[in-house]
């Protein structure tokens, strides 16, 4: 299989297209705050050996190098070819030779490391075809007493316009309806605290994480960018028509043209849990 394939066959429900690269980095500078101090708390610093699961393009990643240092060690595993190429590029830009990336498919291959101190895993157990296997996969490259730290949705239907917008609120319905069917879960964090307890780790602490945005605070580009561009995703995948991608950026237009909207953010829940 050439890699042109291999690609298109590790390809995401969301996409790997540049403008899902362009909106990942925003997104990572929205959720910069919050990542860092779950880090922190998770005892994540200079000297850490660190992994990032499902890494896409890398922006965590860049982030994890930057606060480990060159004493510390980064390893990236992501099963997008074309992720990896761009994460790879930048550590190469940066002089992050402390970063080892890998194209691996988590779902049939283990992570290739042990004893590292502590993992990062961001909207991936909502994605991936077995959450309890991801689990082991992390937990068998941790050391005893190694932390996780993981970001995943507890309620995604929270994702909604105020005033009321209908066919925004079919866009998020499809959008959930799309993800169980490739295999995931979109509010798999309901699920995680007992998943993590049958497979080794102990939860130290829980925290939930949501937003509100106006349309004036640079913020509501992330949930109102979200649906500029996967209407169009859900328009390659066969999911909609046209004419229902057009209702749906009308309703988007009509919120940004009225100073009283609000974005709700999907609600996400924190953990940070400890190999045992």
């Amino acid at each position: 299989m050439n890699r042109m394939s291999a690609t298109k066959e590790r390809d995401y429900v969301l996409g790997t297209h540049d403008a899902e690269v362009q909106r990942l980095g925003f997104q990572h500078g929205v959720w910069q705050s919050h990542v860092r101090q779950a880090w922190l708390a998770a005892g994540i610093g200079p000297g850490t050996r660190v992994v990032d699961v499902g890494a896409g393009p890398g922006f965590a990643t860049l982030d994890l190098a930057e606060l480990v240092g060159p004493l510390g060690r980064v390893v990236a595993v992501e099963r997008s070819g074309r992720f990896v190429d761009v994460l790879k590029a930048a550590c190469q830009s940066r002089g992050f030779s402390h970063v080892d990336a890998h194209e691996l498919d988590l779902m049939q291959e283990a992570i290739p490391a042990t004893d590292l101190d502590a993992a990062w895993c961001r909207w991936v157990a909502c994605f991936v075809s077995d959450p309890l296997l991801l689990l082991k996969r992390v937990h068998a490259c941790l050391r005893p007493g190694g932390t996780l730290v993981l970001h995943e949705y507890v309620d995604y239907s929270t994702y909604s316009c105020l005033p009321d917008r209908p066919a925004i609120e079919a866009f998020v319905q499809e959008t959930m309806s799309s993800w169980r069917a490739s295999g995931g879960e979109p509010d798999i964090a309901r699920q995680l605290p007992t998943a993590l307890h049958q497979n080794g780790f102990r939860v130290m602490s829980t925290r939930p994480i949501g937003m509100a945005v106006t349309r004036n605070e640079p913020a509501w580009n992330w949930p109102a960018g979200f649906v500029r561009t996967h209407v169009d995703r859900l328009l390659e995948l066969g999911r909609v028509d046209a004419a229902w991608v057009a209702a749906v950026l009308a309703d988007l237009e009509a919120a940004e043209a009225d100073p009283n909207s609000v974005f709700i953010t999907p609600l996400v829940l924190q953990i940070i849990a400890e190999k045992v």
